[in-house]
Protein backbone atom coordinates (compact mmCIF):
# COMPACT_ATOMS: atom_id res chain seq x y z
CA UNK A 1 0.00 0.00 0.00
CA UNK A 2 1.28 3.40 -1.07
CA UNK A 3 1.84 5.75 1.50
CA UNK A 4 -1.34 8.60 2.11
CA UNK A 5 1.16 11.34 0.97
CA UNK A 6 2.33 9.48 -2.03
CA UNK A 7 1.76 11.01 -5.28
CA UNK A 8 -0.69 8.39 -7.12
CA UNK A 9 0.92 6.13 -9.63
CA UNK A 10 0.75 6.85 -12.96
CA UNK A 11 1.03 4.63 -15.87
CA UNK A 12 1.84 5.21 -19.20
CA UNK A 13 -1.40 3.76 -19.97
CA UNK A 14 -3.10 6.25 -17.69
CA UNK A 15 -1.32 9.11 -19.35
CA UNK A 16 -1.85 8.33 -23.14
CA UNK A 17 -6.04 7.95 -22.38
CA UNK A 18 -6.04 11.06 -20.23
CA UNK A 19 -4.14 12.74 -23.25
CA UNK A 20 -6.43 10.93 -25.76
CA UNK A 21 -9.27 12.38 -24.01
CA UNK A 22 -8.26 16.15 -24.43
CA UNK A 23 -6.99 16.57 -21.12
CA UNK A 24 -3.79 17.88 -21.84
CA UNK A 25 -1.31 19.51 -19.18
CA UNK A 26 -0.66 23.46 -19.88
CA UNK A 27 2.05 24.47 -22.10
CA UNK A 28 5.19 24.38 -19.83
CA UNK A 29 4.44 22.36 -17.19
CA UNK A 30 4.78 18.97 -19.08
CA UNK A 31 4.11 15.84 -16.97
CA UNK A 32 3.66 17.79 -13.94
CA UNK A 33 0.03 18.27 -14.29
CA UNK A 34 -0.57 14.70 -15.36
CA UNK A 35 0.08 13.85 -11.45
CA UNK A 36 -3.17 15.80 -10.10
CA UNK A 37 -1.26 18.30 -8.52
CA UNK A 38 -1.09 21.55 -10.46
CA UNK A 39 -3.36 22.89 -12.88
CA UNK A 40 -1.76 25.96 -13.99
CA UNK A 41 1.65 27.41 -13.93
CA UNK A 42 0.56 29.94 -10.51
CA UNK A 43 0.52 25.91 -8.86
CA UNK A 44 3.82 25.48 -10.02
CA UNK A 45 5.07 29.26 -8.14
CA UNK A 46 3.34 28.81 -5.13
CA UNK A 47 4.72 25.49 -4.62
CA UNK A 48 8.42 26.29 -5.74
CA UNK A 49 10.98 26.72 -2.73
CA UNK A 50 13.80 29.46 -3.13
CA UNK A 51 17.08 28.97 -3.41
CA UNK A 52 19.34 29.47 -0.62
CA UNK A 53 20.79 33.21 -0.69
CA UNK A 54 24.01 34.58 -0.72
CA UNK A 55 23.01 38.39 -0.59
CA UNK A 56 25.15 40.76 1.34
CA UNK A 57 23.71 42.34 4.41
CA UNK A 58 21.65 45.62 4.00
CA UNK A 59 23.75 49.10 3.27
CA UNK A 60 24.78 50.93 6.62
CA UNK A 61 22.40 52.68 7.94
CA UNK A 62 22.22 56.41 7.24
CA UNK A 63 21.56 57.66 10.84
CA UNK A 64 25.08 57.69 11.90
CA UNK A 65 26.59 60.96 10.52
CA UNK A 66 29.95 59.88 10.65
CA UNK A 67 29.78 56.91 8.62
CA UNK A 68 29.77 59.31 5.83
CA UNK A 69 32.74 61.35 6.24
CA UNK A 70 35.46 59.63 3.99
CA UNK A 71 38.65 59.75 4.75
CA UNK A 72 41.87 59.29 2.42
CA UNK A 73 43.93 56.79 4.74
CA UNK A 74 47.53 55.65 3.83
CA UNK A 75 47.34 51.93 3.65
CA UNK A 76 50.53 49.84 1.95
CA UNK A 77 52.49 52.75 0.64
CA UNK A 78 49.06 54.31 -1.18
CA UNK A 79 45.99 56.61 -0.48
CA UNK A 80 42.29 54.47 -0.34
CA UNK A 81 39.21 56.16 0.34
CA UNK A 82 37.85 54.54 3.74
CA UNK A 83 34.95 55.63 5.84
CA UNK A 84 35.07 54.78 9.78
CA UNK A 85 32.56 52.37 10.94
CA UNK A 86 32.33 51.41 14.44
CA UNK A 87 35.77 52.39 15.10
CA UNK A 88 36.90 50.63 12.27
CA UNK A 89 38.80 51.93 9.17
CA UNK A 90 36.96 50.17 6.15
CA UNK A 91 38.42 50.26 2.82
CA UNK A 92 36.48 50.99 -0.82
CA UNK A 93 37.19 47.61 -1.73
CA UNK A 94 36.64 48.25 -5.78
CA UNK A 95 39.39 50.98 -5.55
CA UNK A 96 42.09 48.56 -2.90
CA UNK A 97 41.14 45.73 -5.95
CA UNK A 98 42.27 48.10 -8.61
CA UNK A 99 45.42 49.39 -6.06
CA UNK A 100 46.83 46.26 -5.03
CA UNK A 101 44.94 43.24 -6.45
CA UNK A 102 44.37 43.93 -10.57
CA UNK A 103 47.44 42.16 -11.48
CA UNK A 104 47.35 39.10 -8.83
CA UNK A 105 43.59 37.31 -9.83
CA UNK A 106 41.33 37.79 -12.31
CA UNK A 107 39.14 40.16 -11.47
CA UNK A 108 36.48 41.99 -8.60
CA UNK A 109 33.88 38.50 -9.45
CA UNK A 110 37.48 36.41 -7.85
CA UNK A 111 37.55 38.67 -5.23
CA UNK A 112 34.05 38.07 -3.91
CA UNK A 113 34.45 34.52 -5.06
CA UNK A 114 37.71 34.40 -2.42
CA UNK A 115 35.93 36.54 0.25
CA UNK A 116 33.48 33.55 0.14
CA UNK A 117 35.21 30.93 0.71
CA UNK A 118 37.22 33.38 3.63
CA UNK A 119 33.76 34.05 5.20
CA UNK A 120 34.80 37.61 4.95
CA UNK A 121 31.18 39.41 4.34
CA UNK A 122 32.52 43.00 2.89
CA UNK A 123 29.81 46.38 4.40
CA UNK A 124 27.35 47.63 1.62
CA UNK A 125 27.99 50.66 1.01
CA UNK A 126 24.76 53.47 1.46
CA UNK A 127 23.53 55.82 -1.45
CA UNK A 128 25.52 58.93 0.06
CA UNK A 129 29.04 57.05 1.18
CA UNK A 130 28.80 55.85 -3.33
CA UNK A 131 28.02 59.24 -3.93
CA UNK A 132 31.03 60.71 -2.28
CA UNK A 133 33.59 57.88 -3.32
CA UNK A 134 31.96 58.20 -7.35
CA UNK A 135 33.34 62.36 -6.32
CA UNK A 136 36.29 61.16 -5.27
CA UNK A 137 37.16 58.68 -8.40
CA UNK A 138 38.09 55.54 -6.01
CA UNK A 139 35.15 54.03 -8.13
CA UNK A 140 33.96 54.81 -11.69
CA UNK A 141 31.21 57.50 -12.51
CA UNK A 142 28.41 54.90 -13.86
CA UNK A 143 28.98 52.74 -10.44
CA UNK A 144 26.10 52.36 -8.20
CA UNK A 145 26.93 50.03 -5.82
CA UNK A 146 29.72 49.29 -3.63
CA UNK A 147 31.12 47.15 -0.87
CA UNK A 148 33.80 48.34 2.07
CA UNK A 149 36.16 46.20 3.72
CA UNK A 150 38.38 46.42 7.09
CA UNK A 151 41.90 46.66 6.80
CA UNK A 152 42.40 43.27 8.32
CA UNK A 153 39.73 41.45 6.55
CA UNK A 154 41.70 42.83 3.69
CA UNK A 155 45.16 41.50 4.51
CA UNK A 156 43.90 38.34 4.67
CA UNK A 157 42.29 38.60 1.63
CA UNK A 158 45.62 39.91 0.04
CA UNK A 159 47.38 37.10 1.95
CA UNK A 160 45.18 34.48 0.33
CA UNK A 161 45.56 35.99 -3.17
CA UNK A 162 49.44 36.12 -2.83
CA UNK A 163 50.02 32.73 -1.80
CA UNK A 164 50.43 30.01 -4.43
CA UNK A 165 47.86 26.93 -3.75
CA UNK A 166 48.83 25.53 -7.36
CA UNK A 167 50.02 26.59 -10.62
CA UNK A 168 48.11 25.25 -13.67
CA UNK A 169 49.41 25.40 -17.75
CA UNK A 170 46.87 27.71 -18.62
CA UNK A 171 47.94 30.65 -16.10
CA UNK A 172 48.25 34.15 -17.58
CA UNK A 173 51.59 34.60 -16.50
CA UNK A 174 54.63 32.08 -15.16
CA UNK A 175 55.63 31.35 -11.58
CA UNK A 176 58.67 33.50 -11.64
CA UNK A 177 56.51 36.40 -13.16
CA UNK A 178 54.45 36.14 -9.92
CA UNK A 179 57.52 35.43 -7.21
CA UNK A 180 58.47 39.25 -9.13
CA UNK A 181 55.28 41.10 -8.80
CA UNK A 182 54.83 39.57 -4.92
CA UNK A 183 58.26 41.04 -4.42
CA UNK A 184 57.63 44.35 -5.61
CA UNK A 185 54.68 44.78 -3.56
CA UNK A 186 56.32 43.68 -0.11
CA UNK A 187 59.14 45.73 -1.04
CA UNK A 188 56.61 48.81 -1.32
CA UNK A 189 55.52 48.04 1.88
Amino acid sequence: MAHPLSPPPVSSASLARSMALGHLPPPGLGLLNSLGVLHSPLDLMAHHVPPRSYNSPPPISTSDPTANECKLVDYRGQKVAAFIIAGDTMLCLPQAFELFLKHLVGGLHTVYTKLKRLDIVPIVCNVEQVRILRGLGAIQPGVNRCKLLSCKDFDTLYRDCTTARYVSANDRCSLSDRVHAILDLEAKN
